[in-house]
């Protein structure tokens, strides 16, 4: 495995790379960074060359403390790939990834060769939001400690069920996030960056296979989204995931593996599929 940290767009990106075999690369949400993979990196990396990194604002990557855009942070991806002279790559984003990844597809489509967007939505008025209660344990932090904002978080990302019979693995969580997390005020500039991003009008644009996902009992951002995404992106293909909280790609890790892999083999026979009248954004 190679691990480093590179400077695109005139920030430090932390980033790992790892495995054989067409690249794929994994983008993190919000707030969280490249452990968070700890389910995928080794199943993927097992079939693919796998690519994961530290968004801006978060973990080992820098964390300016200055407004930015979404596209911003699909244009760090879009270097880094460069740097490490990928080629095309398959695109895998959860959450504020899933809106990473849309801007990797519509801004810089020569890098793109398939999408898988998880527990993410197009943004904008018509997305279905955050239900009240994911939004208060986001937000209504006054007087805790950081790992209890942590803790509250997790428990409306995880699925109920999920949060309460697995006890070890939210220590770890926390533990790895007090660790190797993000400063509050670079959570701030990352969330901002989230509220600004809308790409309904844009998705018809996308031109290469892509696999929507969603846990039907997710908080963070309702499995409606899911449903009006794939709706709205050409040929797209949706799996939903019964009893899956917003974090359902750690919650039932096998068969997310199983499910991204499969629709991974699939296109690896293919070459990205960008319009030829769509022009590359620098």
């Amino acid at each position: 495995m190679a691990a480093g940290r590179v400077l695109v767009n005139g920030i430090g990106l932390y980033y790992e790379d790892t495995g054989r075999g067409e690249p794929v690369l994994l983008i993190e949400g919000l707030g969280y960074a490249a452990w968070m993979w700890y389910r995928q990196r080794d199943a993927f990396a097992a079939r693919y060359r796998t690519v994961i990194f530290d968004n801006r604002c978060a973990g080992q990557s820098d964390h300016p403390d200055e407004p930015f855009t979404v596209a911003d942070m699909a244009a760090d991806a879009a270097g880094l790939l460069r740097v490490l002279e990928t080629g095309p790559v398959h695109v895998l984003g959860v959450s504020m990834g899933g809106f990473i990844a849309q801007e990797l597809a519509l801004n810089h489509p020569r890098l793109v060769k398939s999408l898988v967007l998880c527990c993410t939505s197009f943004g904008g008025p018509n997305a279905v939001p955050v239900t009240p209660r994911a939004l208060e344990s986001m937000t209504e932090i006054s007087g805790l400690t950081p790992e209890q904002v942590i803790r509250q978080g997790l428990s409306v990302a995880f699925s109920r069920p999920y949060f309460d019979s697995h006890p070890a693995e939210v220590d770890r969580i926390v533990a790895w996030r007090l660790a190797l997390g993000t400063p509050r005020r670079a959570w701030q500039r990352q969330f901002e960056a989230v509220l600004s991003f809308g790409s309904e009008d844009r998705l018809g644009q996308i031109g290469v296979p892509t696999l929507v996902m969603a846990g039907d009992e997710d908080l963070v951002v309702p499995v409606q989204n899911a449903h009006a995404l794939a709706g709205r992106i050409p040929g797209a293909e949706l799996a939903i995931f019964p009893g899956g909280g917003h974090l359902f790609f750690i919650e039932q890790a096998p068969r997310f593996n199983s499910t991204v892999i499969d629709f991974l083999d699939r296109q690896g026979s293919r070459g990205p599929a960008c319009s030829p009248k769509r022009e590359e954004r620098s």
